[in-house]
């Protein structure tokens, strides 16, 4: 939820904004003539409070006729304040829905365009020649089913379409891409965490996840609880409702969790393995600071998806996304793209949002420094997506034989093994 004083003082930043996202300018109108509405009921209800109140003090003074008449008008007026309430309140419902449809203010200088403009800002690795080693490189499906570590097929028996076992070798690579990634957030100062991967609806509003997002996620309707799509939702509602002392920030938090997406509208898309899948666990940064430091907080977040990315040899690019590709919290978002071999294209791996004031507004949740007491700001970072990250460690570093060399930072996990091995 952006800031109210906004609305009323710079309404056209909101429009600049909408208009960047691709989203109702119109919108902004609605809520400045629903805002002037809802206060216009809230003057009239507490103006009739305050004569019903005047008149009610003269009642036990008053003597016959007069008093009689100062009742009959106190009636009048309490049926009259009960409905001046009543409109106040489905006002200030109003205001609220169509402020809870406007999205987060872009930060000016993000670019603008749509989900096909791609802005890439750095380029780190040389992608392998693989003809020039003279052999051509296989799927990461086909290279797991080698290594007998991905089956589909059993998946599919079991759970339905997009999911997957993980079995030997390729299990064993996530726990060591898991450990690997809780060791170096642990160096960075995050404190590591396991959040719950069911969470109230209010976790979910608040983090945005049930506007435009909503159809991607799994609602558990007999016990009104949904399953996250992202670590985020739990690490960002952990401080709903509380008042953090501005010595404390930031705090940086790493979480673990399995994440469930429905993946709506993505019908015939990276159908083959474990690309899209509807259910992955992800190791997940999140920081919560003074708004005036989030913009530094959001630099290093990014930084450390790239170290950790470089740690594991894979060639990347960060890509600035434009204003109408963010989701509705972000107030702007780096992505880091892999590069994936067997489709001769980068692939989104990681991303990481500036969500500015606007999860903290909508979760209550406020620091209280010398100046007194006003929401914070809320980042995100994806340090490690399983699935994805094991289909580039697979195909950026296969061999030949069907074997992948490990990346030198995961040995330590394998006892010093430096592939994985075919087997059979």
């Amino acid at each position: 939820m952006i800031d109210p004083k906004i609305l009323r003082t710079d309404p056209d930043r909101i429009r600049r904004s909408q208009a960047a996202r691709g989203e109702s300018v119109e919108l902004v109108d609605e809520l400045l003539a629903a805002d002037e509405r809802r206060r216009e009921l809230i003057a009239t209800s507490e103006g009739l409070r305050a004569e019903q109140k005047a008149l009610s003090s003269r009642i036990p003074r008053a003597q016959g006729e007069e008093k009689q008449e100062l009742l009959g008008r106190t009636r009048e007026l309490s049926a009259e304040v009960k409905e001046a309430q009543a409109e106040a309140e489905r006002a200030k419902e109003t205001y609220e829905t169509l402020m809870g449809a406007l999205g987060n203010l872009v930060i000016d200088g993000v670019p603008t365009g749509g989900e096909d403009d791609l802005y890439v800002i750095d380029t780190w690795g040389t992608p392998r020649d693989f003809a020039a080693e003279g052999f051509t490189p296989r799927d990461h499906l086909e290279i797991g089913e080698l290594l007998d570590g991905i089956d589909m097929e059993r998946g599919a028996k079991v759970s339905g379409s997009r999911f997957y076992y993980l079995k030997g070798q390729v299990a064993q690579l996530e726990f060591a891409l898991l450990q690997h990634a809780m060791a170096k957030a642990a160096s960075w100062g995050f404190t590591p965490m396991i959040v719950p991967s069911l969470v109230k609806p209010e976790a979910m509003a608040g983090t945005g996840f049930l506007g435009q997002a909503a159809e991607d996620v799994y609602h558990l309707e007999r016990d009104d609880l949904y399953l996250v799509g992202t670590s985020e939702v739990a690490l960002a509602a952990y401080h709903a409702d509380e008042i953090l002392p501005a010595e404390t920030l930031p705090r940086h938090y790493v979480g673990w969790s399995s994440c469930f997406r429905r993946e709506a509208g993505a019908y015939g898309k990276d159908t083959r393995g474990i690309f899209r899948v509807h259910w992955f666990d992800k190791a997940e940064m999140f920081v919560h600071c003074a708004p005036e430091d989030a913009e530094a907080e959001h630099a290093k977040l990014l930084g450390f998806e790239k170290e950790f990315i470089e740690s594991l040899e894979i060639p990347y690019q960060v890509l600035d996304v434009a204003s109408g590709d963010l989701g509705s919290s972000a107030a702007r978002k780096y992505d880091c793209y892999g590069w994936l071999p067997t489709q001769e294209r980068y692939r989104e791996i990681t991303s990481t949002s500036n969500c500015t004031e606007f999860q903290a507004r909508r979760l209550n949740m406020r620091m209280k420094d010398a100046d007194g007491t006003r929401p914070l700001a809320t980042l995100n970072g994806t340090l490690c997506a399983m699935t994805r990250t094991i289909i580039m460690i697979l195909e950026n570093h296969q061999q030949a034989d069907g074997s992948v060399r490990l990346p030198e930072a995961l040995r330590p996990y394998f006892g010093g093994r430096d592939a994985l091995t075919p087997v059979g």
